[in-house]
C-alpha cells in the first residue's frame, strides 16, 4: 500500500472518530469532521487505485 494512502486513511480514521466525540459532546463541529473523513477517504482510494494501476502498466515484458 502506497504511503501516501495509508496517511490518508489515517486521517480519516482519526476524522470519524473526532466527529464521535464531537457529536457525543453535543456539539455540531462534527459535521466537520465526517466532510473531512470524506475527502481524505476519497485521496486514499485514489492514491490505491493510481499504484495499482501504475504496477499494471510497468510490468510489461
Amino acid at each position: 500500500m502506497p504511503r501516501l494512502a495509508l496517511y490518508a486513511l489515517l486521517v480519516c480514521l482519526l476524522a470519524v472518530a473526532a466527529a464521535v466525540v464531537s457529536f457525543v459532546q453535543g456539539s455540531w463541529l462534527g459535521i466537520v469532521w465526517i466532510l473531512l473523513a470524506g475527502v481524505a477517504s476519497n485521496m486514499a482510494w485514489y492514491y490505491l487505485r493510481r499504484a495499482r494501476a501504475g504496477r499494471g502498466t510497468s510490468v510489461t515484458g
